[in-house]
């Protein structure tokens, strides 16, 4: 049998000021009518590229230097698509050839509404008329389990939440019955819940429709759920290929070996996760090797014992709280009344109360729209609350004004989610980490700040010399780094993480964790760390609150909610876990 899609020898390269940059080299694989096949790695490593070249939307300035991307349509003719012209490919792509984006928010045009972009692929390739092309799209989103879908066709990209933007990259992809599906990263910013909907519906959708697909990730527990077979890429070399079987069973390269063993256990506690250099290192030259020492002891000698973990505890919780939470309200009105009658609002946190201990970890998990981070916003009032108290080291923080809030500020930091958006795009990294000890006038003078800030480099392990490099010239781990440094600036003594690992691969949100942690022992900080992710809570938390609607669906020992949940909410979120049992 012929295969559906085969790539050989395909090689893309970038040009730089010190020659051609090799993003993707020699990779090679078959993808068959209705088979799945996961392509995985961590950023760099050219999985995107690879789908971008096969779909030929890679930036004027690459160029498919070598290799071939046959398809056999289903007309019996073999296309090879890397000699096709621009313009004869566009005929392929979105008809024969299709592709779900990573970020839909940023893939939909956010001036036109949801279905005018659907019907728009529909007309073109289908020649439908617009009437037609409507009510195919109605069908579409239906289909795909869009909510009130003809209301929805007149939604703008802004108006719906990310699960159902997805759902419509969806509908758009598969619009034209494509005989190849391409899901770049589909799932990565999505909660567990709705993950795992969207994978059940592109496994039906493939399976009703034989599509054959390429689904990227760095998500081993996702590809174990919906791929059959694996392509594992290393900066630009694929270093493993096999059934999702062989390779989880039997992993031959370290490199994989290193993606399967830093995934957050759920089974056990850990006092740190595996890293990929615990498993290669790589020469000057950049090659690698295999590291010598037995991984599995090393891991297994980082597991925490019930008697450390319940000493620990008995610890934290001796002491007075740090933080105590009270009756906490933050809602949002969204309309007045007929004639001036009562106003309705959405309870974003509705009476939340919990308490904080120097040095705890609190985590705080749930899915988009639960009230997670709109909570951490209002503790630290970069959302003003509507009610109750916020009392830090016994002073109403929810209370304070001008200068004392400003004070008290400076002890409770946050990082947030995206480090790009929050660094400014025009300032040095080092002016960044800077200007916080500028603002509060910490240290004598700029001298004495600029040699805190290369302590805080150093201590993140960044070089020195990045001082003076702009946030845009760094990897997305790395910007994480920068925006952790300038949290320590003032020296805090309480910070939030507000999703602030959700979107780094799974390597890099490794390392961070691990840095976290480090740096919890070494200062004595105290954490509340909200993410979507229940494995990386798990890992991090000494205590774990489950948020749903606003309010605390349960809050208790992380093992004990995991192993037993007692709300019918948690138990769902703990079941849509991608798990990989081989």
């Amino acid at each position: 049998m012929q295969p559906l899609l085969h790539v050989d020898q395909l090689q893309t390269v970038f040009p730089s000021d010190h020659g051609d940059v090799i993003a993707v080299n020699n990779v090679s694989f078959s993808l068959n009518r209705g088979e799945t096949i996961g392509i995985v790695g961590e950023s760099g490593s050219g999985k995107s590229v690879t789908s971008l070249s096969i779909m030929r939307l890679i930036s004027a300035s690459g160029r498919i230097a070598k290799g071939s991307i046959s398809y056999h349509s289903a007309n019996g003719d073999v296309i090879d698509l890397a000699k096709l012209s621009p313009d004869v490919m566009r005929k392929y792509r979105g008809k024969e050839l299709a592709m779900i984006f990573q970020e839909p928010m940023t893939s939909l045009n956010p001036v036109l509404t949801c279905g005018y972009q659907v019907a728009e692929a529909l007309r073109l390739h289908l020649k439908l008329s617009k009437k037609e092309a409507r009510l195919k799209t109605i069908e579409l989103f239906e289909k795909v389990q869009l909510p009130r879908a003809a209301q929805l066709y007149d939604a703008y990209p802004h108006e719906i939440s990310g699960g159902q933007k997805q759902r419509v990259m969806i509908a758009m992809a598969i619009s034209c019955n494509p005989s190849v599906l391409i899901a770049d990263e589909p799932t990565t910013a999505l909660d567990v819940t709705v993950q795992k909907t969207i994978l059940e519906l592109l496994k039906s959708l493939q399976q009703e429709r034989e599509m054959g697909m390429l689904f990227i990730t760095h998500d081993l527990g996702v590809i174990a759920e919906i791929a059959d077979k694996i392509v594992v890429m290393y900066k630009g070399n694929v270093v493993e290929y096999g059934t999702v079987s062989e390779i989880f069973k039997h992993p031959k390269h370290p490199y994989t070996k290193s993606l399967l063993a830093c995934r957050p256990p759920l089974d056990r506690r850990v006092k740190r996760l595996p890293i990929v250099s615990d498993f290669m290192k790589e020469e000057v030259d950049g090659t690698f090797s295999a590291v010598e020492t037995d991984v599995n002891i090393a891991i297994a000698s980082q597991v925490i014992t019930n008697a450390e973990r319940l000493k620990h505890l008995a610890q934290l919780y001796c002491q007075s709280p740090i933080l105590q939470v009270e009756q906490l309200k933050t809602w949002f009105p969204v309309r007045r009344g007929w004639f001036g009658g009562k106003r309705e609002f959405i309870k974003a946190v509705d009476d939340v109360s919990f308490n904080v201990y120097p040095g705890e970890t609190l985590g705080l998990v749930g899915e988009s729209g639960c009230g997670k981070t709109t909570l951490g916003r209002s503790i630290i009032r970069l959302i003003e609350p509507t009610g109750g108290k916020v009392i830090f080291k016994e002073k109403d923080f929810a209370a304070l004004q001008g200068e004392e809030l400003r004070a008290m500020r400076k002890n409770i930091q946050i990082i947030f989610q995206d480090p790009y958006s929050s660094l400014n795009p025009r300032m040095t990294i080092g002016h960044a980490i800077m200007e916080p000890m500028q603002v509060h006038q910490l240290h004598e003078n700029n001298s004495v700040r600029k040699e805190k800030v290369m302590e805080l480099l150093q201590r993140v392990s960044l070089k020195h010399e990045y001082f003076d490099r702009y946030p845009h010239e760094f990897s997305g781990g790395q910007r994480q780094r920068i925006c952790i440094a300038r949290a320590l600036a003032l020296q805090p003594q309480f910070i939030i993480c507000d999703e602030s690992v959700s979107a780094l691969d799974v390597s890099v949100q490794a390392q961070v964790l691990n840095l976290l942690n480090e740096l919890k022992r070494e200062f004595g900080f105290t954490y509340i760390f909200i993410s979507h992710d229940l494995s990386v809570v798990k890992f991090m938390s000494d205590r774990m609150i489950v948020m749903n609607k606003g309010k605390i669906e349960e809050m208790g020992d992380p093992d004990e909610i995991y192993n037993a949940p007692s709300s019918a909410y948690t138990q769902r979120l703990i079941s849509a876990i991608p798990a990989i049992n081989f």
